[in-house]
């Protein structure tokens, strides 16, 4: 079973369709002992990092989330879930992640040239850094995915997976044992999407 996290934020329908589509037997969930029961959890998550991060810790889901990856389920997060797991955010002032993996978020403002626009929307080519990531298993150097993001993660060393091009070097996907995260949204990236959410349902 895998568990999307209900914590308010995110657009849950769109996931679990894709999950369903490729087979995967799937559960939306704020309640912690479901999300303990999982074989594995995905951290969905759109809008402001401080209020995502506030919503989760009020629910006490937060712990659940940490608790249960440090136990070693896998655990992906996707779009703002991706940023908070992370070790703090810089969106309207500091904000504290779950701190599962080195690294900050940072407004793309700070770096990108002024021709690009702000927010990053739409689809990029991936560089893939680990090649042997468990998530890209049957993704290919320059497959596309869909991006729709105004904040960053920088600093996170020996995790990146993959990187795209949009100006600058932007993190796509980030990897450290059973942590895993995507920039990217993958439902909504098609069959590279589906791919890759294929293969964390299989870890």
């Amino acid at each position: 079973m895998t568990a999307i996290v209900d914590y308010g934020v995110g657009n849950l329908f769109s996931l679990k369709s894709s999950l369903r589509f490729v087979g995967a037997d799937v559960t939306v969930t704020g309640e912690a002992e479901e999300i303990r029961r999982a074989d594995r959890i995905i951290l969905p998550g759109v809008g402001a990092f401080g209020d995502a991060a506030k919503k989760l810790r009020e629910r006490g889901l937060d712990a659940v989330v940490t608790d249960e990856a440090r136990r070693g389920k896998p655990l992906l997060g996707i779009c703002l879930g991706m940023q908070l797991l992370f070790e703090k955010s810089l969106e309207f002032g500091e904000h504290a992640g779950l701190g599962l993996l080195p690294g900050t978020v940072r407004p793309l403002a700070e770096v990108l040239p002024d021709a690009y626009k702000i927010p990053q929307i739409g689809w990029n080519a991936l560089n893939i850094t680990m090649p042997d990531c468990p998530i890209l298993k049957y993704i290919r150097e320059g497959d596309c995915v869909y991006f729709v993001h105004s904040y960053h993660a920088v600093g996170c060393g020996a995790s990146l997976a993959a990187s795209a091009e949009y100006g600058v070097d932007v993190t796509a996907a980030v990897a450290s044992g059973n942590v895993y995260g995507c920039q990217f949204h993958p439902e909504k990236s098609g069959m590279v999407g589906l791919n890759i959410l294929k293969a964390f349902c299989e870890l």
